[in-house]
């Protein structure tokens, strides 16, 4: 359970807690996912792949396999956005190296995506082939926070609804709990046999 409970957050850019990956008797268990989970933090591909490569049948059996492999749009999209924080301006050539990609026209496909969403803010000259950051001195005056919160959210709205409806009972479902008029007479008949015995251990005559 606490392996997928990983799967939660991770999507969403959620980091776990160190203190998870700590406890003692799930350490030795989760060091494959704690070292997954520092490569999504980081943004590094390399190290992603390497831990795939090296874990990739523990993620099998735990039947995570396919879950890791969404994670790498995620960790593409965190190795993006903090190159586009360290470099005001770079190549795509760079940006294709330092992500591990094939070549400098991938590189332009998935910068081109992170702008589209909002992920970074930046602009791509096709032409010089680079990539030019623009200057954000204050994250609050972006619609990142409010599209931030507006995707939790719409994750807890979602989670509620679902909850919700997984609790709906059908129509007069309640009726097999209730006493049928044989349970109900038969009830009654013992609680006054009871009632009666008890009267006579309380007469001492």
């Amino acid at each position: 359970v606490p392996k997928l409970l990983l799967f939660v957050g991770l999507p969403r850019a959620d980091i776990p807690a160190r203190a998870l990956f700590r406890t003692p008797h799930l350490r030795r268990a989760l060091l494959p996912y704690f070292q997954l989970t520092q490569a999504v933090r980081v943004g590094d591909l390399g190290r992603f792949n390497a831990v795939i490569q090296q874990h990739g049948a523990g993620f099998q059996r735990d039947h995570t396999y396919t879950l890791i492999l969404r994670l790498r749009h995620n960790v593409i999209k965190t190795g993006i956005r903090r190159i586009c924080m360290a470099y005001s301006r770079i190549s795509l050539a760079d940006v294709a190296a330092r992500l591990q990609l094939d070549s400098a026209d991938d590189a332009e496909y998935i910068v081109a995506k992170a702008i589209r969403d909002g992920v970074i803010d930046a602009s791509i000259d096709h032409d010089g082939g680079f990539i030019q950051s623009k200057d954000v001195l204050d994250v609050y005056a972006t619609n990142e926070p409010q599209e931030s919160f507006h995707t939790r959210a719409s994750f807890c709205l979602k989670l509620y609804s679902d909850s919700v409806k997984a609790m709906r009972f059908p129509p007069n479902a309640y009726r097999k709990f209730l006493e049928t008029p044989e349970q109900r007479r038969e009830r009654e008949l013992q609680e006054t046999e009871l009632a009666q015995e008890m009267e006579g251990e309380d007469d001492p005559f």
